[in-house]
């Protein structure tokens, strides 16, 4: 029974640690957009491409 629940244990870790990083994930997604619609509202081109390629990043990761 040791082995079993150890391997359960390490399933349910790694299970949180995804569940994290996606969360992660979202949020830093969700700021970028805010960002990203701030730059547009101000006209700030050189910001809006910055986050739009960190954007881009995030996604391929």
């Amino acid at each position: 029974m040791g082995k079993m629940n150890v391997s359960h244990d390490m399933m349910l870790s790694l299970f949180a640690e995804m569940v994290l990083d996606e969360s992660i994930r979202k949020y830093k997604e969700q700021v970028l957009y805010e960002e990203i619609d701030l730059a547009l509202a101000k006209g700030d081109e050189d910001k809006f491409i910055a986050l739009t390629t960190e954007l881009k990043s995030l996604r391929l990761a």
